[in-house]
């Protein structure tokens, strides 16, 4: 009887195993992950668009023979920008349930096969755990800082793993949910709190007695410096007595000062900075480790993705305003936070800085930064279909830049009637030509009038992106709901943040911004 009773256990747990397995793939079913090169993914994608020949980028080295073009006599070739307010069978968008309705779908179709790709219907859920909680400093104000792991489901993948690395940091002594910035940069505790003396000596007298029950001979060694510590006591950083730095405060401590949270969201956890990678991360995982198709979503919608992840999880922290949650980035995480903002429009503010070709540049500008640098040195940024309009011989003949059917100011007005904040430097202090800082103002202008019809307001000047002239250096419009600002410092956004931050407060804090 006993034997008949084991025997059946095992049989039910057999059963019970094969159930839970039922539908799932095999051990050893999985295609192994391409391994390309950047080339041969590029190849791979001509291959596929059918693509004999590419024109070359220009070169960002202003002294050589193919350098980019800085002339603003030669800088207009396609005069006429796409309208965002006339739909693809002429008629005109008067009201904002037609933008909403038909104008806007219009728009993002065009700009997910087209340019930024798509993102898969069915891309896995994740899940996010809190790995550390601490209580620091930032500056004198004391803060709660979390490091968190995002990690993506790869049941159905699992040679690939995807942990997206968040960091959010938010007031302690907040009396109510806070506005938060997110920003894509690596993710980093701002000042991990250390021991205190007590601790420390615990920490050191427990060292100490292991290393001499490895070592004995460490005895002698330690009985020679009694005083010695294996473990320094590391300084907090805050010095009272300290005179202040000159200039701003770093971005994270005027945040912290002026009543937000903020978060650090890792780029390179979600998706590679590389075209090797483009079968790895987020899109090699929905891939299952092979190459992407035409109108995939490149890196770029991929950062942006994950920027949305963090937003879900930044929603269930009840110190968190999610009403009122930004995104920022500069140079290619300025295109990234450009996109985020455009396509989720839960996003309530956006910092874009010195974002360039891919971000605010219009396409059809010669100016620095073209088309085909893009399509030639970082496809992988964008879909596999940005290709064709660099293409010199192919299947479908030759395409250039007039022939994408959208354009940079649409990007910046599907951001509309939220807050959004172009921001750039000057090429004296490297922000170089190469960004066509001309040409993002002629789009934040075009763009202005979609935030009119939406019942925000605008830089405050016409719509005519042929005739208005950007304004000075440190001179900002930031009346509306729309603003410009070009600092007098290099590829950052750093100056900018303190001008930011109020005019944000003066939407969504107005106390604040009043102090």
């Amino acid at each position: 009887m006993k034997m008949r009773r084991i025997t059946f256990l095992l049989l039910f747990a057999a059963t019970h195993i094969a159930a839970q397995d039922k539908g799932k793939p095999a051990a050893g079913s999985f295609p192994a992950p391409v391994n390309f090169t950047s080339q041969q993914d590029k190849e791979d994608m001509m291959r596929q668009l059918g693509i004999k020949a590419m024109r070359p980028g220009p070169s960002g080295d202003e002294k050589a023979p193919n350098h980019a073009n800085n002339d603003e006599a030669l800088a207009n070739p396609y005069l006429d920008y796409p309208d965002a307010l006339t739909l693809k069978n002429g008629k005109k968008i008067t009201t904002a349930e037609q933008w909403w309705k038909q104008r806007r779908p219009e728009i993002i179709e065009d700009f997910e096969r087209e340019v930024y790709g798509r993102v898969p219907k069915q891309v896995p859920k994740v899940t996010w755990v809190v790995k550390i909680t601490d209580k620091e400093f930032i500056g004198f104000t004391p803060v709660i800082a979390k490091q968190l792991i995002g990690h993506v489901d790869n049941s159905n993948y699992p040679l690939l793993d995807v942990n997206i690395a968040m960091t959010l940091v938010l007031p302690a002594n907040a009396k109510g949910p806070v506005p938060v910035l997110m920003m894509f940069a690596q993710s980093t505790l701002p000042a991990p709190a250390q021991p205190n003396k007590e601790d420390l000596k615990t920490i050191n007298d427990a060292m100490k007695e292991l290393l001499i029950k490895e070592h004995p001979e460490l005895k002698q060694v330690f009985d020679r410096y009694p005083a010695y510590q294996p473990v320094a006591p590391q300084s907090s950083g805050i010095n009272p007595f300290a005179p202040r730095p000159a200039g701003d405060l770093p971005a994270a401590q005027q945040l912290i000062a002026d009543g937000w949270g903020y978060a650090l969201i890792e780029p390179a956890s979600i998706q590679a900075d590389n075209g090797a990678g483009i079968t790895k991360g987020i899109i090699g995982l929905v891939n299952k480790g092979q190459p992407r198709k035409p109108d995939d979503w490149g890196a770029l919608r991929a950062w942006a993705w994950g920027a949305s992840r963090g937003l879900d999880y930044l929603a269930t922290e009840p110190m968190v305003d999610s009403k009122h949650v930004g995104i920022e980035g500069v140079s290619r995480y300025g295109k990234a936070a450009l996109v985020t903002m455009a396509f989720d429009e839960r996003f309530a503010m956006v910092l874009i800085g010195s974002s360039g070709q891919g971000g605010t540049k219009p396409n059809r500008r010669n100016f620095g930064e073209a088309v085909e640098s893009l399509a030639n040195g970082a496809h992988y940024w964008m879909a596999g279909n940005y290709m064709k309009y660099a293409t010199s011989e192919s299947v479908f003949g030759s395409k250039t830049a007039n022939d994408i059917p959208v354009d940079s100011h649409e990007l910046i007005a599907l951001c509309a009637p939220r807050l959004t904040f172009v921001s750039y430097g000057v090429p004296e202090q490297g922000d170089a030509h190469w960004l066509d800082h001309q040409g993002s103002y002629m789009a934040t202008i075009a763009a202005g009038q979609v935030f009119k019809l939406l019942g925000a307001k605008d830089l405050g000047l016409s719509n005519n992106y042929k005739t208005e002239k950007m304004p000075p250096v440190n001179t900002g419009l930031l009346d509306g709901q729309l603003a410009w600002r070009q600092h007098d410092g290099g590829h950052t956004d750093a100056p900018n943040i303190k001008y930011f931050i109020k005019w944000a407060d003066k939407f969504i804090r107005p106390q604040a911004e009043s102090k």
